[in-house]
């Protein structure tokens, strides 16, 4: 396989290797390749729990929010919810 880089790209490729950051330029091939798979696999989960969710709001399992007092407490929920996640994948690794 053949990559054809603009002058613009091989030069940032080439500072990458003087700097030391890569050794070879097929390095700078295969990190976009990671990227860009890393990229397309949380795009892929987005677009999952975005399906998910729209076939649960046609379940009838949304919330209506009218009021700012309903929004603020939802939106406490979710921040407790967020907290005890983040308690919870802190001590995962402890």
């Amino acid at each position: 396989m053949e990559v054809n880089l603009t002058p613009d790209q091989q030069a940032f490729v080439q500072q990458a290797i003087a700097s030391g950051r890569l050794h070879r330029e097929e390095e700078a091939v295969e990190e976009a390749l990671a990227l860009w798979e890393e990229r397309e696999r949380k795009r892929i989960e987005f677009l999952v729990s975005l399906e998910e969710a729209y076939s649960s709001l046609a379940r009838g399992e949304g919330r209506t929010l009218t009021t700012p007092e309903s929004v603020r407490a939802f939106a406490s929920e979710i921040k407790e919810r967020g907290r005890q996640r983040l308690a919870a994948e802190l001590a995962a690794h402890r």
